[in-house]
């Protein structure tokens, strides 16, 4: 960096200590042509300033396409954004000479004509994002004059008509001051300011100023307020550090958290280098190593996305996660591709941060700058105030604040079985974690080794972890320390692994954890969401309780590898089980678990559940009822422990439906419940739920519905149709429509109800994709006097309820025109435009499968691929014209993969047997998921 430029320097002289080249920008070169602009436009100051701010804006231009080049080549993100830095001081400096010396220039300039120019927030530590806002503050004396405002104006235009986003304040001493006392961002700001130009004395009196008026003794309150405010940031980016699109900047474990560890580490300890944080004995040198690791690759990160977007891009989303693996420099392996490599590195990175956190928050906690943390802060209330003392049992840790901690610092080299054991008795006496404990745990890593892999004891002490209270937040402890991925080899495999698809909210580890937390939930029966699941679970066998607390965690432990998931997962099952205690026939009923994880709910949604042989297809699996108790259950989990709005009350009633239409096939007829009786039941919950109608009524209705519709459909469901179905009936139209909204699933739902018909699924399919609407799920039902009711899920495009009301009502009357006869669909179909750039990014193999085993009646083609808007009606249109009748169809989609069930006879209500037919009908539709501009053609 050139040394500072007083204000009083000649053009001559500011050249001189400006010698450095910054991605091609010659500092000395250009400020000579903006002299010569100076000599051109003389006596015209708004021509010399425009002329000087588009040839700034050329040459930036120009450097940043350099900087994008030198990091592609380099990969060096913090470098980048030292220099990105740099260049924009150096255009300031130029700026702040140029209106000095040629626009207000005072030979002899009074004590009123100083000021000096401050880089503040995130440009004041050195450090830009190609994308960043710039952070300004003109510092003034006391007494003013109109010169500052003048140069402050020039200089501000300038930036703007180059096209910077600038931030800017214009204040003296005392008013920063009297700011920062009453602001804590400005606080903050004023904290990582920078000298650029201008009077030296005026930045220096304000530093010593804000150090002895602002920061002395008040570091406490500092602390306190960077935490809280970094907890409300991430409560509104999504707590947890392990979302597959994560803001790279305010996100847990992102830039944010580190600068967080930096503002308080000047703001407490008054130092201007992270380094010295080593001398201050805060980090130790491997952890500040990580801390520069951490900030490096999270830099080189973001300048990439600004770079790739254009824009200051903050979200890691997917359709720029494969771009950015790329020019990162990230290759494919078998099982994982470049781009879930490059996510599983971040994720690691974004653990680090919070280790460092930790590390930080211990290191003020020992000179009480801030209060300690609970991990269950009812407890806190209850147990008598105790700051130090013994725990039951052990001689190796002792309760420190209400937090475990080591006795000695040789306790896990005495005994390293003592690193599974710590977590075991934290979670039996309700403790938290003092993070001195946890950094001597992630320093002892190595001592796991193979000996302590097979120890009786640990392996216990695991198990015991695992099916006790609170183990979701002891088994996210283990993890975030390296302890669970050390001691399970095979769990560390899939630590921060993202799987690259749209349906997956968190890495592969973190769904398993939750997925512990959801059936702890279940046990408990607490939340109504899981009423099947919470009644199984007190009626399965208590010896088979660990059992299936280990099926959920292992249920995912194979994920990236070539072997498909299940399979290779039951197969380390049988290698682990044997190890943690475990018998061989719980050993096999793990395994048989982990094997068949997906079936249930594969079946529930993509199966005709009222047709018998999927029943007994389904029956033959399980084999006992005890066995269907438990896949129920762990299927629960799974479904529920992906994200927000995945479980649902209609994928609910559906493994509600499968589980009581099986079990009669798996106790030899005899049901606890059996299906006229359940029919029955659902029946007689209507009738006391709805009793708005006449009795008589209300008996007529439950004629015009099938036994299925019953068993299938949740009752507030039930409900809506009925009411719905009366005031179709009451406006005599043949076709009716019905919006609802689906917040959880950010979904809005279009009921249809109108007369049978073999197209009727296309044409709706068709008018939702000529309006823009992508079908993540289809609900189809007919009732005994032939109407169709169609309930169909598309997803939210607008915020608004209103909005998605009258996209709703477009796709309604473009169907009742299209029923009517009015409009031909192909011919709208046609003129449609579509784009969904956000699944073009995925890659997902087209599959049909034909199958003749699993319906006694029809012909099964199931049809996986890359969903797209229209998909669907191009699935109907294509099958209709392959001279097939649709029977039913089962719709699902799964982030960006669809997976669509059709059951299907020829034209004489026969299935297709012969091998001739069966794959023409297949090369057609893998074309046509192949082809979507084909697809769009013959639609």
């Amino acid at each position: 960096m050139p040394p500072p430029v007083p204000a009083t320097a000649s053009p001559d002289e500011a050249r001189e200590r400006s010698s450095e080249v910054i991605f091609g920008f010659e500092a000395a070169e250009v400020m000579g042509r903006i002299g010569a602009l100076a000599e051109k436009h003389s006596g015209r100051d708004e021509a010399f300033r425009s002329a000087m701010a588009q040839l700034l804006k050329s040459e930036l231009v120009h450097a940043r396409e350099v900087a994008q080049t030198e990091l592609l080549a380099e990969r060096h993100g913090r470098r980048t954004a030292e220099r990105l830095c740099a260049l924009h001081d150096a255009i300031i400096r130029i700026l702040y000479n140029a209106a000095t010396w040629y626009l207000y220039r005072s030979p002899t300039p009074s004590d009123s004509e100083r000021m000096s120019i401050v880089a503040t927030g995130g440009y004041g530590r050195g450090l830009m994002a190609p994308e960043s806002d710039i952070d300004l503050l003109f510092v003034l004396p006391y007494k003013q004059t109109a010169w500052g405002e003048q140069v402050a104006e020039v200089i501000l235009y300038c930036l703007w008509d180059m096209g910077l986003k600038v931030g800017h304040a214009t204040r003296t001493v005392s008013e920063c001051i009297r700011h920062a006392l009453g602001d804590m961002t400005i606080r903050t700001a004023i904290l990582e300011s920078r000298y650029l130009i201008g009077d030296l004395a005026l930045y220096t009196e304000l530093i010593e100023r804000f150090d002895k008026e602002v920061v002395q003794g008040t570091a406490s309150e500092f602390v306190a307020a960077k935490l809280a405010e970094r907890e409300e940031r991430l409560t509104r980016a999504g707590q947890s550090r392990y979302l597959v699109e994560p803001n790279i900047k305010d996100g847990k474990g992102g830039l944010r958290d580190l600068h967080t560890l930096f503002w308080i580490a000047k703001y407490v300890y008054r130092v201007r280098d992270t380094r010295e944080l080593v001398k201050r004995n805060v980090f130790d040198a491997a952890e500040y190593r990580t801390f520069r690791r951490c900030e490096d690759f999270l830099w080189s990160v973001r300048c990439n996305m600004h770079f790739l977007t254009g824009r200051a891009e903050e979200r890691l989303s997917f359709d720029i996660q494969r771009e950015i693996a790329q020019r990162l420099g990230y290759t494919s392996h078998p099982g994982m591709q470049d781009v879930e490599r490059f996510m599983k590195h971040y994720f690691m990175v974004a653990r680090q941060v919070g280790g460092l956190t930790a590390i930080l928050c211990a290191k003020l906690e020992e000179q009480e700058a801030k209060p300690a943390p609970m991990l269950n802060r009812v407890m806190e209330r209850l147990r008598p105030h105790k700051r130090r003392g013994k725990i039951a049992g052990t001689e190796d840790f002792i309760v420190d604040n209400a937090r475990i901690n080591l006795a000695a610092p040789n306790v896990f080299k005495h005994d390293p079985v003592s690193l599974i054991r710590i977590f075991r008795l934290a979670q039996k006496n309700n403790l938290d974690f003092h993070p001195d404990a946890m950094r001597a745990v992630t320093r002892s890593l190595n001592l796991i080794t193979p000996q302590v892999r097979e120890n009786a004891e640990a392996n216990r002490l695991f198990v015991e972890i695992l099916t006790s209270p609170n183990a979701e937040t002891v088994l996210r402890r283990m993890n975030e320390t390296g302890v669970l991925g050390q001691f399970i080899r095979t769990f560390g495999k899939i630590v921060s692994m993202m799987q690259f698809n749209m349906y997956h909210h968190y890495t592969v580890d973190e769904h398993l954890i939750r997925c512990v937390g959801i059936l702890q939930e279940i046990e408990a029966g607490t939340n109504e969401e899981f009423v099947l699941a919470n009644d199984l679970f007190r009626k399965i066998r208590p010896d088979h309780r660990a059992a299936l607390y280990m099926a959920v965690f292992l249920h995912d432990i194979a994920k990236g590898r070539p072997e498909d998931h299940s399979i290779a997962g039951a197969k380390a099952a049988r290698r682990l089980c044997p190890r943690f205690g475990f018998n061989a026939a719980d050993t096999e009923l793990i395994a048989w678990l982990i094997r068949e994880h997906l079936t249930m709910s594969t079946v529930a949604q993509s199966r005709d559940l009222s047709d018998r042989k999927t029943i007994e297809n389904f029956a033959a699996v399980v084999q006992s009822v005890e066995q269907m108790k438990l896949l129920t259950i762990l299927t629960t989990a799974d479904i529920r422990g992906v994200g927000p709005g995945v479980w649902n009350g209609w994928k609910a009633q559906l493994l509600r439906t499968l589980y009581y239409e099986t079990e009669p096939a798996l106790t030899g007829g005899f049901s606890e419940v059996n299906r006229a009786r359940r029919v029955d039941a659902a029946l007689a919950e209507f009738r006391n739920a709805f009793t708005e109608w006449p009795e008589a009524e209300i008996e007529a209705y439950l004629g015009r519905q099938y036994p299925a519709y019953w068993l299938k459909v949740e009752l507030p469901q039930k409900i809506r149709h009925a009411r719905f179905i009366k005031n179709a009936d009451m406006s005599g139209k043949k076709i009716a429509i019905e919006v609802g909204f689906d917040e959880s699933r950010a979904v809005t739902e279009l009921t249809v109800l109108a007369p049978d018909h073999p197209w009727l699924l296309s044409i709706v399919a068709g008018a939702c994709a000529a309006n823009g609407a992508n079908i993540v799920d289809a609900q189809i039902y007919t009732t005994t006097d032939g109407l169709a009711l169609d309930t169909i899920a598309i997803s939210r495009e607008y915020d608004r309820n209103e909005d998605e009301a009258r996209r709703a009502a477009r796709i309604g009357e473009l169907i009742e025109q299209v029923l009517e006869g009015k409009v031909r669909l192909p011919e709208v179909m046609a003129r449609r435009t579509q784009s969904r750039a956000k699944t073009k990014v995925f890659v997902v193999e087209p599959e049909v499968v034909i199958n003749n085993q699993w319906s006694e009646v029809y012909t099964v083609i199931e049809v996986s691929g890359l969903d797209r808007p229209g998909l669907l009606y191009q699935l109907t249109t294509a099958i209709s014209k392959l001279s097939l009748n649709i029977g039913s169809a089962h719709v699902a989609t799964f982030g960006e993969r669809v997976r669509d069930v059709f059951y299907v006879t020829d034209l004489m209500g026969a299935q297709i047997t012969a091998p001739t037919r069966q794959a023409a009908i297949k090369r057609a539709l893998v074309h046509l998921l192949s082809s979507p501009d084909t697809a769009r053609g013959a639609a």
